[in-house]
């Protein structure tokens, strides 16, 4: 069976393709983050269409038009919409319970001894948007020398701070400090450093930085890593497996030093898997309910996906896909559970419709199985026989 050197793996962060079969449960019946951004006069990516993103089963779009890539539609099998739980079941680990989350804000005896131990009084404790709260409390913490403590409908501790106030490495102490409370049960999915700068209202910086809850079980970075194989990350990457299974990261400022960071990496010689999170379609457009931002950049993903596509080698391996929705279109700044969009793209693969598929880990069993690698105790199934091309089976 054909077997390939490089598999590239980029996570467009919330392109949701429509609500999932449980949508209700969370309470994002109606979402569907593509459809919310389709309409804008921005939106334009005729590069995607031609892989297939509206071919694919419950997406509008000309069924009769051909398509160059393989595609399906995946469904989350864990229980939860966060950024965490999605990427780490793209990489074969199934959540099977939520993470916690705090509708009413943090107990006070965590507050209390996060408070102690980072010698600063805590603000807010409360679900809030990222962009408001620093609007309400930015100007007294940096009067007081606080932190701003607040939540979402995803299992996060973030921590705000104006960076003249509270120095950025100061402000990732305390998170390190939060991320060593927030155990057991309340082991969150993620502490984010969130700094800001500037004058009210206030401009969030890039000098943000995840601490994630490490991932409680391999994933297909480390059976890729014990076998040798390289596991490049480009974003975010790293802070969500919490460095686990990595071997070499590179941080982004945003989805055009991301893009950039991942065109040089297809100009060197690896042996393994690139894994790249374009992080600005949710953190600037989705949760901000920004549309016609969102079209924007994904447009400007569309022109450098042109780009790209010709960089590949003959025993490359493109993946494209998402880890949930956030409709910026719904009343709600936060998350929304959706189907994702999986597009799959090399010398080799046939243009198939692979339907829906029962888990986002089906792309890891299929990464793992292009680079011939056995995918052990990870969850999933493999697609990639089903999009091989005669001669290459």
């Amino acid at each position: 069976m054909r077997r390939f050197q490089r598999v590239f793996l980029i996570v467009l962060d919330s392109l949701g393709i429509g609500e999932a079969v449980d949508a209700a449960f969370f309470g994002d019946e109606g979402s569907h983050t593509l459809n919310a951004i389709r309409g804008e006069p921005g939106f334009f990516c005729p590069m995607l269409e031609r892989l297939g993103l509206f071919a694919i089963d419950g997406v509008e779009g000309d069924k009769t038009k051909g398509h160059l890539a393989a595609v399906a539609r995946m469904r989350e099998a864990s229980m939860g919409k966060d950024t965490t739980i999605g990427h780490w079941e793209i990489a074969g680990l199934v959540s099977k319970a939520p993470l916690p989350t705090y509708p009413n804000g943090f107990p006070r005896d965590l507050i209390d001894e996060f408070e102690k131990q980072t010698g600063r009084r805590v603000l807010c404790n409360l679900p809030y948007s990222g962009t408001e709260v620093i609007k309400v409390y930015g100007e007294e913490q940096m009067r007081t020398g606080g932190l701003i403590v607040y939540t979402s409908a995803d299992s996060v501790f973030q921590i705000a701070a104006h960076e003249d106030v509270v120095p950025v490495e100061e402000l990732y102490r305390c998170c390190e400090i939060a991320r060593g409370l927030l155990v057991g049960e309340h082991g969150v999915g993620r502490v984010i450093a969130r700094p800001f700068a500037g004058e009210y209202p206030f401009t969030r910086t890039s000098r943000r930085h995840d601490f994630s809850l490490l991932p409680p079980e391999k994933t297909m970075l480390d059976v890729l890593n014990e076998k040798g194989f390289d596991t490049l990350s480009v974003g975010k990457i790293y802070d969500i497996f919490a460095g686990k299974g990595i071997s070499e990261k590179q941080y982004t400022a945003g989805n055009a030093d991301g893009m950039e960071k991942t065109m040089a990496l297809a100009d060197r010689d690896f042996h393994g898997l690139c894994f790249v999170n374009l992080v600005d379609f949710d953190m600037l457009y989705g949760h901000r309910n920004d549309a016609a931002g969102y079209a924007g950049a994904l447009t400007e993903f569309d022109a450098w996906l042109a780009t790209f596509l010709p960089r590949l080698r003959s025993d490359d391996l493109l993946v494209i896909t998402a880890d949930h929705g956030c409709d910026p279109n719904t009343p709600s700044t936060d998350h929304s559970r959706e189907d994702t969009p999986m597009l799959m793209y090399g010398e080799g693969i046939a243009p198939v419709n692979l339907g829906t598929r029962e888990s986002f880990a089906d792309i890891s069993a299929t990464v793992l199985d292009a680079l011939g690698v056995d995918k052990g105790n990870t969850a999933g199934n493999s697609f990639l026989m089903e999009c091989l091309k005669e001669e290459g089976k």
